[in-house]
């Protein structure tokens, strides 16, 4: 799955446990009607990615979708979803390469066949 938008915040990397789990957050704010902001983290050596970017940058992030199921002491079952990038482009550098894409296809008009009846071109129901 992908998704654009203009990045918000780029986080610092953050290390977590004895075994160095890393991990580092990015906020994109998508360019739609009702603009949303998404949080995407990124894990381990892909954190590195994003110290080319900085805000104010449209990217497009490709990314997984991830859930797990906690149970608390309790015993109450929670369900948490997180956001992980795998890859970032920079979506400025892609428009301003000098590659413009190939003119599309003339629309052909669609002309019905004229070998119909009166009765079999008006037996709609309604």
């Amino acid at each position: 799955m992908e998704i654009q938008g203009k990045i918000k915040l780029v986080g610092e990397t953050q290390t977590f446990g004895n075994n160095g789990f890393r991990k580092r957050e990015i906020v994109i704010t998508t360019e739609e009607q009702y603009p949303q902001h998404i949080m995407v983290e990124f894990v381990q050596d892909k954190t590195d990615l994003l110290n080319a970017y900085q805000p104010g940058q449209n990217v497009k992030i490709s990314i997984n979708l991830r859930g797990r199921e906690w149970t608390n002491p309790q015993g109450e079952v929670k369900y948490f979803n997180s956001i992980q990038g795998w890859r970032i482009e920079n979506l400025q550098a892609a428009q301003g390469s000098g590659s413009t894409p190939p003119p599309a296809a003339p629309i052909e008009a669609f002309e019905p066949a004229n070998d119909l009846n009166e009765e079999e071109h008006d037996d709609l129901p309604f």
